[in-house]
């Protein structure tokens, strides 16, 4: 980890956007006693603070994938004075009905879901998620379940599949070209740090195309780890859990930081908010009726101040549901 990261407290590492927006749409469902709010991509505590703090009644089911995040999370929690409400599990937000069943919960009350990197992982320069820090080209979340790296990927698999993950998770114009280069690469010396895959990148793309739109090595960055991590796959299980694990009345916020998260959540969020009734029925039945209703309008982005303050409030897209009745169970 950078040494000028590690002894500073999670709080002054990490700044959660649209908190104040986030905590002011769960509060209101985790006011009686014994809610329980699910912070599905627990991180560094920052959004479950504030929203235990907001709901004194609530309590905290905290998930996240990366063990070492759970322990700043927990030092953070107890130093908040708020650590006796919260419960910390080790998993992916797709295990929500797992993890609730084994705590012996029926379901939850608000769920929490803030998609993409945490500053945390980074801040840890030998996970290899930085492209201005030379390390391992790693990028897993979870380090301790094993699964391929970074590096595997680009060793083993086809130039096309390279094109195609760079292309779809990254939005990156060059995707063929910055594969063609990856594959001829490899078969000198393959690539096994952040560093060399920059240096790649800088000589693949143009420079008419540096001027703008950030790092050069920012798409493909962002691809790989999306793809390492399995992130849209799980994540399309995870928001059908989320969904199902509320009581009525319940609310869950998403915050997507890529326009393939945030589709996931849109259709998701749409197929629930849509009546089920068949084109021309006279009068919409009871188990027609959605069984989610929005408590925004479309997608909430970080206003200009925020976004001159927080560098990951700039693609952010909010969307958030409450739950207005159970499904019809089929007979």
């Amino acid at each position: 980890m950078d040494p000028t990261q590690h002894d500073r407290p999670a709080e002054d590492r990490h700044v959660p956007v649209l908190l104040g927006t986030s905590v002011e749409l769960l509060a209101p469902a985790l006011q009686e006693p014994g809610s329980i709010y699910v912070d599905a991509t627990l991180g560094m505590g920052g959004h479950a603070t504030a929203v235990l703090r907001a709901a004194p009644q609530a309590r905290l089911v905290g998930i996240d994938r990366d063990s070492a995040a759970l322990e700043l999370a927990r030092e953070r929690l107890d130093r908040e004075g708020v650590g006796d409400r919260a419960t910390l599990v080790h998993a992916t937000y797709d295990e929500i009905p797992e993890v609730l069943e084994e705590l012996g919960l029926p379901g939850a009350h608000g769920v929490m879901m803030d998609l993409g990197l945490s500053s945390f992982q980074i801040d840890t320069a030998d996970r290899g998620f930085s492209y201005s820090v030379d390390a391992p080209l790693d990028m897993r979340m979870d380090t301790a379940s094993g699964g391929p790296t970074a590096a595997d990927l680009l060793r083993d698999l086809p130039e096309a599949e390279i094109s195609r993950i760079l292309h779809d998770l990254g939005d990156e114009r060059f995707a063929r070209r910055i594969a063609r280069r990856i594959v001829a690469q490899r078969e000198t010396v393959p690539l096994t740090r952040s560093g060399e895959l920059v240096a790649l990148l800088d000589s693949a793309i143009p420079n008419s195309s540096k001027a703008s739109g950030g790092h050069p090595a920012k798409r493909t960055f962002q691809a790989l780890r999306i793809a390492v991590n399995e992130e849209l796959e799980i994540l399309a299980s995870a928001i059908e859990s989320a969904l199902d694990c509320l009581h009525v009345g319940g609310r869950i916020v998403v915050e997507s930081y890529h326009s393939g998260e945030d589709r996931l959540v849109k259709t998701a969020f749409a197929r629930r908010t849509r009546s089920s009734a068949p084109p021309g029925l006279p009068v919409e039945l009871e188990e027609h009726k959605p069984t989610f209703s929005p408590i925004v309008r479309g997608a909430l982005q970080a206003d200009e101040a925020e976004r001159g303050t927080n560098t990951r409030a700039a693609s952010v897209r909010l969307r958030a549901l409450t739950r207005t009745r159970l499904a019809e169970r089929a007979h």
